[in-house]
């Protein structure tokens, strides 16, 4: 089984999109081809921006809830200053 993840994406509106998984490569391919969050379905293409590993679907869901009441500016800083942001130009 697969570790719970909390992940951050950058829709194409250049908004941001915070879940949990526990696969994130399908999750990922899941969003992009429109069968995501409903929120993402109208926002493709989406990029990872952020994701940490977290010790369960408890833990994931937790940390979920904090990014999302994170200013838009405090989720980007933290993309920026994490050792699991990817780079996106």
């Amino acid at each position: 089984m697969n570790k719970w993840v909390c992940y951050l994406l950058r829709c194409a509106d250049d908004t941001l999109y915070c879940g949990i998984t526990n696969n994130l490569e399908k999750r990922i391919l899941a969003h992009n081809t429109g069968e995501g969050a409903k929120y993402t379905r109208g926002r493709t293409p989406v990029v990872l921006l952020h994701h940490e590993e977290c010790a369960d679907k408890s833990s994931a869901l937790k940390r979920e809830i904090k990014i999302k009441r994170m200013p838009r500016a405090d989720k980007l800083l933290l993309c920026s200053t994490s050792e699991n942001s990817h780079k996106v130009l």
